[in-house]
């Protein structure tokens, strides 16, 4: 258990148990609130692990299953299972690469691109209308902890490629 400095705040604490004013409790609640708030989608709803691939897929077209279960931290059979299930909803197309037709590469479909914008409005105005719910002073301070919540993010999804 980490000890808590007297120049730390208590809500920056790192505690064996979490208190209510824990960081890390408070933002793993809002993950999980964010997450609780996708939209349904006329197919049904499209599981987490499916839209993360399917971002990832858009975000580095043309890569192996390897290198997007590495990237999100699943294991690559999962991944492969999601991935068959994105093709089949005509999300992802499968295609062999140029310099070596054994590997196969994965590329986002305009339907899947457009799934993605839905899916991302979709969870974004929630979040969105919060935002602007908040005093004038608190979106102050999200703002300026903008910076800082990109780095945890970073560092958190490296730790996911290292941990795959």
């Amino acid at each position: 258990m980490a000890t808590e400095t007297s120049d730390s705040p208590s809500h920056l604490s790192v505690q064996a148990e979490p208190g209510p004013g824990d960081l890390s409790a408070t933002l793993r609640e809002l993950a999980w609130v964010i997450h609780r708030s996708a939209p349904e989608r006329a197919g049904g709803p499209i599981p987490t692990t499916e839209i993360a691939l399917l971002k990832q897929v858009i975000d580095a077209p043309g890569s192996t299953v390897g290198e997007l279960a590495s990237a999100i931290g699943l294991r690559q059979p999962n991944a492969s299972a999601a991935l068959r299930t994105l093709e089949a909803r005509g999300f992802v197309r499968r295609t062999k690469s140029d310099e070596d037709r054994r590997v196969t590469l994965l590329m986002p479909t305009p339907e899947g691109i457009a799934e993605h914008e839905v899916v991302s409005e979709g969870w974004g105005e929630p979040v969105l209308e919060a935002i602007a719910a908040l005093d004038p002073q608190h979106r102050a301070a999200l703002d300026a902890a903008f910076p800082v919540l990109q780095q945890l993010q970073q560092h958190l999804k490296s730790r996911l490629r290292t941990t795959a």
